[in-house]
């Protein structure tokens, strides 16, 4: 007997669509199970053959679970947002919705072919409001939030947690910065009498600086033509992959969500879930934890070279720069190049410094004579992503005509700037030790900078040593050693490990510095707000962000004209017309 698959296909098909088959209700006599899939983005071209490849297995599993005696829940929706769709807006006039909802429609069409056993009832669709009213609801809470590294207030909780803003202004108002434990970008001081005599400007601007959600100008990946923000993988040879055209990497204010915050409980949380031990191992690897110092190398007083001198990497006695180390504390200190590290126990070894194109230490330390080599290679690099420098062990750099003092050999080192450093990693300035690091190592050899062996039977003649095990030696460096103090920082006859403990000490008992974890996290970044996608619930006064009140979700998008980004380079959204917020 033949069998005829249109027909049968059809029958049951039809019997599934007319009797619910798939409904799910809630059935406390039955054990739960919830299986998703990622939601497919539609677009016009339909689902390609990766959509199913993944829905058939949970497919799968799904009727299994049932046929056990699970209540399932399996529900489909759409990535409804997204720049193929606005784009295919600006080319022809048609509004996104428009074509998101032909699309879908295609899709569904091609999703019911299959078979799938998903609950048509349960669809979401990321571009209706009654969605997105949620996803709004979801980033006031982190707007209204700050991050506690640690509960002060419970003694048996290690762990940190988001608190409400509300609690830390309390605390400004009564303490100041005094006694904070919280995530921060950058480390702040002042007193309650000065956080009540700061205007509301200042106030929100403070808070920013703790916000779990904030504002913040980060180097971003800008296509003119587009007008818009790119993802790393919508970005090939410096053009874009819609289109093909040239992308540049911009500053620029993007909402970002301070993820970094969470990088040890995440680390932690790993030790707590059935996940093999290859994937955990590349978690960490992401999350990227580095116990490490940061250490503070000044550089005001220092002069331009003199004529003909290039690069040098000129001995200085201490005594010549004993100036250079102020009473301040060491989060007080102002000026100077400050650089996190994991291998303190190098210091001996730091020969120059390498500033990321992006750092703004560029255009502090970049000298006249300097300007014009240093802008045309900051132009060279805007044209490559970060995924291309980190994957191109091409040496190229160029001197910002600065040095520094090394705070511990208070040797004069030359500062460079190279692509290879990135503003996003640590401070985007490090301490080069070319003979224990690979890639110092080849810009050391490219531009004939010293390299200095810091361990036994270290050979660098041809390459980087960088095991972390051996006996230090050169620390101090033999021409310094007769200007050795009774305080001096002495590491020859260490081990490595040995050697970083007494670094990291020695730098904090001397105000040089701090011991610091670092991780690798970074905070994510809201880098896409065009047209077609959800209104950030904020409004601005005198130029600063506030959340809507929650009563008033969801702000919905409003008419535009067109979708063209304006004259002046804001977004579509720019274009809209009385799309005005009241605090009344």
């Amino acid at each position: 007997m033949d069998y005829n698959f249109k027909e049968i296909e059809k029958k049951w098909q039809n019997f599934w669509k007319e009797n619910r088959t798939y409904h799910v209700e809630i059935q406390t006599d039955k054990p739960k199970y919830y299986v998703l899939d990622m939601f497919p983005y539609p677009s016009g071209a339909g689902l390609h053959v990766g959509h199913p490849l993944g829905y058939i297995a949970s497919d799968i599993y799904s009727r299994y679970k049932r046929q056990k005696g699970f209540n399932v829940l399996h529900p489909m929706g759409y990535d409804a947002y997204g720049l193929p769709a606005e784009q295919y807006a600006i080319q022809t006039g048609q509004h996104p919705v428009i074509t998101t909802e032909q699309n879908i429609n295609r899709y569904r069409e091609q999703l019911d072919k299959i078979g799938f056993s998903f609950d048509w009832d349960r669809e979401i669709r990321t571009c209706n409001a009654d969605y997105y009213k949620w996803t709004q609801w979801a980033f006031i809470q982190m707007f209204e939030s700050f991050y506690q590294n640690k509960e002060q207030r419970t003694k048996n909780k290690d762990e940190g947690q988001a608190r409400p803003v509300s609690e830390l202004i309390s605390h400004f108002e009564n303490f100041g910065t005094e006694n904070l434990n919280i995530a921060q970008t950058e480390e702040l001081h002042f007193s309650a009498d000065e956080w009540k005599n700061f205007d509301e400007k200042r106030q929100q601007e403070i808070l920013m600086n703790y916000r779990i959600a904030y504002l913040a100008e980060t180097a971003v990946n800008w296509c003119e033509q587009l007008g818009t923000v790119l993802a790393n993988d919508e970005v090939q040879d410096g053009l874009s992959i819609r289109g093909g055209y040239p992308v540049v990497q911009k500053k620029m204010k993007q909402w970002n969500l301070r993820v970094s915050a969470y990088a040890q409980r995440l680390l932690d949380g790993l030790e707590t879930i059935e996940w093999s031990e290859s994937i955990k191992e590349t978690q960490k690897n992401w999350i990227g934890r580095r116990e490490g110092a940061e250490i503070l190398f000044s550089t005001t007083p220092l002069t331009s070279p003199q004529k003909g001198e290039e690069c040098p990497n000129n001995n200085i006695s201490p005594k010549s720069y004993q100036h250079l180390a102020p009473t301040l504390s060491f989060g007080e200190r102002q000026g100077g190049v400050l650089v996190f590290t994991t291998r303190a126990d190098t210091i001996y070894g730091v020969t120059f410094m390498v500033l990321a194109p992006e750092s703004e230490y560029v255009a502090q330390l970049t000298i006249p004579e300097q300007e014009k080599a240093v802008n045309e290679y900051l132009e060279q690099t805007k044209k490559r992503t970060e995924r291309e420098r980190i994957a191109d062990r091409t040496t190229t750099g160029v001197f910002s005509g600065s040095y520094a003092i090394n705070p511990i050999s208070k040797e004069k080192i030359p500062i460079w700037i190279s692509d290879y450093v990135l503003a996003g990693y640590g401070t985007g300035a490090i301490m080069a030790v070319p003979a224990h690091d690979s890639r110092d190592y080849a810009f050391a050899k490219h531009f004939n900078l010293p390299i200095i062996p810091l361990i036994e039977g270290a050979n660098v003649s041809e390459e980087s040593f960088d095991a972390k095990e051996g006996i230090m030696i050169n620390s101090p460096i033999t021409n310094y050693e007769s200007q050795i103090t009774d305080n001096a920082l002495i590491l020859n006859g260490l081990t490595v490990k040995e050697a970083i403990k007494k670094t990291k000490e020695y730098i904090e008992k001397n105000n040089l510095g701090k011991i610091k974890v670092n991780y690798r996290l970074r905070d994510a970044i809201f880098s896409r707000q065009r047209y077609w996608g959800e209104p950030f619930p904020i409004y601005y006064k005198d130029g600063m962000p506030y959340a809507v009140r929650e009563n008033d979700l969801p702000i919905e998008l409003p008419e535009v004209d067109k979708f063209l980004p304006t004259e002046t380079g804001e977004p579509p959204l720019g274009r809209a017309k009385n799309w005005i917020y009241t605090e009344k």
